[in-house]
């Protein structure tokens, strides 16, 4: 990424006094720790500086930090981060028109123009890779937490270094950060990883009862009665979503759970070959190439979706026939 670029961006940073960085509704591992690693790098680097996290937290998350409140009236003329976002309609917790300027950091396919500047590094493992190398390159500081927070960010999102934007640089920032910091690689593994016996059990459930096509497409509804019997939340399927990665028999998978509070499915979506992110964009959701989400209000939606997501399946294969 250009050095001049990050110059820019720590010019801008360093000439606001109220700054706020936002991130994506339905929050994952590194876009909360890349939020929280750059609130407090800033905070670090200029102490006077008055700077905030938002968006609704996530209680699996807390390990991260904590997250703000604020009264965006009462900043004068503050600044907006967006990190781990490609357009505007995802942001939590902010309105984007409340901010004299707006920078977004971001490693997801280009959607919408959201600020003066914009990284958008689709190659980049996660946003904590950008953010990381945004502090290495300017004079932004770092102790431990922030680096700790970063380490997680990019493991998590790489899917601990097993998806294709994992690259070299990846590796080489990661292990600078783990001896420079001394990173306890265990706690933070355990903070990412540990999980309670009643989701494995579950992710057994998910297993024995997902539907597969002829196509290799794989896809499973979970009831709410289904999520109570096993002791989970409807969260907890997009824990275990990635654990599928390596299922000889499905190239797209796709886990629906039913939101009560939203009113709405919530979908998420993960292939090792057919390209998701444009069909989950039909239906109120998007992401990457391979990894994505959806939130849908009908059952008719959803089942167009599995449909469509099928089809992408059926033409990939045709594609890729030896």
């Amino acid at each position: 990424m250009s050095v001049p670029l990050f110059k820019k961006i720590y010019k801008t940073i360093s000439a606001y006094d109220n700054i706020v960085i936002a991130r994506h509704i339905g929050p994952d591992p590194d876009a909360i720790a890349s939020q929280i690693a750059l609130r407090d790098s800033i905070k670090l680097t200029f102490p006077n500086k008055k700077v905030y996290a938002v968006g609704f937290g996530v209680s699996k998350f807390k390990y991260l930090g904590t997250l703000d409140r604020i009264n965006e009236s009462t900043l004068t003329k503050p600044l907006l981060i967006a990190v781990d976002i490609p357009n505007a309609d995802r942001l939590d917790g902010v309105d984007i028109s409340n901010y004299h300027d707006v920078i977004k950091i971001d490693h997801h396919p280009f959607e919408d123009k959201m600020g003066s500047i914009e990284i958008v590094n689709e190659n980049a493992s996660s946003a904590c890779e950008i953010i990381l190398d945004l502090i290495n390159k300017t004079r932004m500081k770092m102790d431990y937490s922030i680096a700790a927070a970063l380490f997680i960010g990019i493991t998590a999102d790489s899917d601990r270094f097993l998806l294709p934007t994992t690259s070299p640089k990846t590796f080489e920032l990661v292990s600078q950060l783990i001896l420079k910091y001394k990173l306890d690689i265990k706690t933070l593994y355990n903070n990412l990883y540990e999980r309670p016996l009643s989701e494995m059990r579950f992710q057994s459930f998910i297993g024995l009862n997902m539907s597969v096509t002829e196509n290799g497409f794989g896809y499973i509804r979970l009831e709410e009665n289904i999520i109570k019997e096993y002791g989970v939340d409807a969260s907890s399927a997009s824990n275990m979503v990635n654990n599928f990665n390596f299922v000889k028999e499905i190239i797209a998978w796709a886990f629906v759970s039913y939101d009560e509070k939203q009113e709405q499915y919530k979908v998420n979506i993960r292939s090792r070959g057919p390209i998701i992110n444009e069909i989950a964009s039909h239906y109120n959701g998007g992401g990457h190439k391979y990894a994505s989400g959806a939130r849908i209000k009908k059952q008719e939606d959803v089942d167009s979706l599995f449909k469509e997501l099928d089809e992408e399946c059926k033409k990939y294969h045709k594609a890729n026939k030896d």
